[in-house]
């Protein structure tokens, strides 16, 4: 009798978990792409760094920004990391100096990237690249709320899908006895 609700519950209990996945992962990127919004802005409008307080990027929220000359050494900055100023790794300047071209996905820029850098452990950095017409811009900001939230998420979801999957089973256990 077991094997048999189990049975039948299994099919429902994949459904629920491929929609539970789906609820997560739709969740996690709006956070995650959501955390780039400020950054985004204030490059796009060529935000100064000297109109902004400097900040550690280790312990602040606040977003940064960074000025790069052509080759990608920093001109000044409104954050650094352990005193020195941020500098992100040299693919990105790459990239953002070749994107102009015909090869870029359907949310990508022209002269602009978007990425995620672990510069150390516990700093984890959503950061935005734009090309100027001296060099480049990054905006920059610490992404420890917007991954606190993200584990609330997972959390919230993960004891949804439990209670779910424990509801499916006690429905279909009483459903066979009727």
């Amino acid at each position: 009798m077991l094997k048999k609700i189990f049975l039948a519950w299994l099919p429902l209990a994949c459904l629920l978990t491929l929609f539970a996945l789906l609820v997560y992962g739709l969740t996690q990127q709006d956070l995650r792409q959501s955390a780039n919004d400020p950054q985004i802005q204030m490059a796009e409008d060529n935000v100064s760094p000297q109109s902004l307080p400097t900040i550690d990027i280790s312990k602040s929220l606040a977003p940064f920004v960074t000025i790069f000359d052509d080759n990608g050494n920093p001109i000044s900055s409104s954050g650094t990391l352990n005193s020195v100023i941020f500098v992100p790794p040299a693919g990105v300047f790459d990239y953002v100096r070749t994107s102009g071209g015909g090869n870029l996905r359907p949310t990508d820029v022209a002269g602009e990237d978007r990425f995620t850098w672990q510069p150390q452990d516990n700093v984890r950095i959503a950061a935005v690249v734009a090309k100027t017409d001296t060099g480049f811009i990054l905006v920059g900001r610490n992404m420890r709320e917007v991954e606190s939230r993200e584990e609330r998420v997972l959390f919230i979801t993960f004891l949804a899908w439990l209670f779910g999957m424990v509801g499916l089973f006690v429905v279909q256990a009483l459903c066979s006895f009727l």
